[in-house]
């Protein structure tokens, strides 16, 4: 046999051997999983890291430090569910169909979980919903694969009840886990919210996923175990238990981080937390039936409800360890649609082309220093309309609702058109209507023009 048989006949026996190996396949990397955790009616100064120093929240405090934090994010409204269906939908409430409390969101309307569920993504939600009670609205039809929490606006923190609707409204236990209405009398809800997400995170090990943790606090019934209370022995009743219903939720917050931490997902998960809108002063959230003063929106002009930046100019930050920077802050202009179109950039989901979404990748605002993707944020409640273009603020019949008679009125006169340069005030405190008529009538024009574009959809 000459050698040219013998290598011949070698290389066939090799690759026959080689054949009946088995077949390793390098492991793809898995996709990102995204959280995002909602806090209700936060006040835009009460976290230690936004300067707070009567209150703790250690765990908020270190995402912050090690994330990078919005100082000039807005909420899409100043109310609740508006808020919540511009960042399911990714477009402006009365967009949405959600124009103010009350309104479900419509089954056609397409949400981030939806379409990440599409991407092969697992969804939950564990907390408020306030977007819909009836078998086509509630979390499950919109995406959700697992649903555990509440569907009202806000319920009892221990019974589960709803108690604050109109007068002829019974009240109603209101806690489910998907579409099955379930009992846990005498549980801290915030507590549960928590252990839920934790729960789904632990289950998700090799599958990524998308959680939004929605939690309840600081939404009145001001509820909170003694052991929360304590915590804050020298403050005021009514910020005591403000203080108590946060730091609660920010011990969930704790327990989510070692969740990914122990289960190896940390360093391959974006979180975004954030406020839905600013604090409130309504009087069910005060004591003695006055109007709430526990939560504090400094240096902000107005409360919830208000378009004025108290109502909706909100805490928030985002952290990815490796993929976000930690330690920055930024100040360009961003809002809450914008997650739905972000979360569809880093998981590779495909944002809906059959409608508009208002809402702009924000990945590069957030990792390359750019700029901010909008030239206007629009906002309408009630009566109230706003726009911001730049430096520029215009409020139109604003409210401020802050606790005082004249508060629950529109502004009349010439502060009925409303102009501020936010860059050196602010706290909207000064009207530059007078000074600026031509920026004015451009504002106007186009915040009037914003609102009949959406409401046309």
């Amino acid at each position: 046999m000459n050698s040219l048989q013998l290598s011949r006949r070698s290389l066939l026996a090799g690759a026959i051997a080689s054949s009946q190996l088995p077949v390793v396949l390098k492991a793809q990397p898995q996709k990102p999983n995204v959280i995002v955790i909602l806090f209700d009616d936060l006040g835009e100064h009460d976290l230690g890291y936004l300067g707070a120093r009567d209150l703790k929240t250690p765990n908020i405090d270190k995402l912050a430090a090690r994330g990078t934090v919005c100082r000039n994010w807005y909420s899409n409204a100043p109310v609740c569910a508006p808020a919540r269906s511009a960042l399911m939908t990714g477009r402006y409430p009365l967009r949405a169909g959600v124009g103010h409390n009350g309104l479900s969101l419509r089954p056609s309307e397409k949400t981030i979980a939806a379409l990440l569920k599409e991407n092969g993504y697992a969804t939950a939600l564990t907390g408020k919903w306030h977007l819909g009670s009836t078998p086509d609205t509630v979390p499950n039809a919109h995406g959700f694969d697992y649903f555990y929490g509440f569907q009202a606006g806000c319920v009892d923190y221990f019974s589960h009840r709803y108690y604050w609707g109109d007068p002829k409204i019974v009240n109603y236990h209101d806690l489910w886990r998907n579409r099955d209405e379930i009992f846990e009398d005498g549980q801290y809800l915030t507590e549960r919210i928590a252990a839920e997400a934790c729960g789904f995170i632990e289950k998700q090990r090799g599958t990524p996923f998308f959680l939004y943790t929605a939690f309840s606090a600081v939404h009145y019934p001001m509820h909170a175990p003694r052991k929360y209370v304590e915590r804050f022995p020298d403050l005021a009743r009514e910020r005591q238990m403000y203080a108590a219903m946060l730091s609660a939720a920010d011990d969930g917050v704790g327990q989510i981080i070692a969740t990914l931490e122990r289960t190896g997902q940390r360093d391959n998960t974006l979180i975004f937390l954030l406020g839905d809108n600013g604090a409130t002063t309504e009087r069910r959230a005060g004591l003695n039936q006055q109007p709430a003063t526990a939560g504090k929106n400094t240096p902000y002009r107005g409360y919830k409800f208000s378009t004025f930046d108290g109502g909706m100019h909100v805490p928030a930050l985002v952290n990815w360890p490796g993929r976000i920077p930690g330690g920055k802050t930024i100040d360009q202009i961003v809002m809450t649609a914008d997650i739905l179109p972000t979360a569809c950039h880093v998981t590779g989901a495909q944002v809906p082309a059959d409608r508009t979404i208002d809402g702009r990748n924000i990945w590069p605002v957030l990792t390359e220093a750019a700029q901010s993707p909008h030239d206007d944020l629009c906002w309408s409640e009630g009566p109230q309309l706003a726009i911001r273009r730049g430096k520029w603020k215009l409020v139109l019949n604003g409210v401020t609702h802050d606790g005082t008679p004249e508060g629950d009125r529109p502004l009349q006169g010439e502060d009925a058109v409303f102009l501020s340069n936010l860059e050196q005030d602010p706290g909207e405190q000064g009207n530059l209507r007078r000074e600026h008529p031509e920026i004015v009538d451009d504002l106007q024009t186009r915040v009037e023009e914003w609102r009949k574009s959406v409401e046309s959809n």
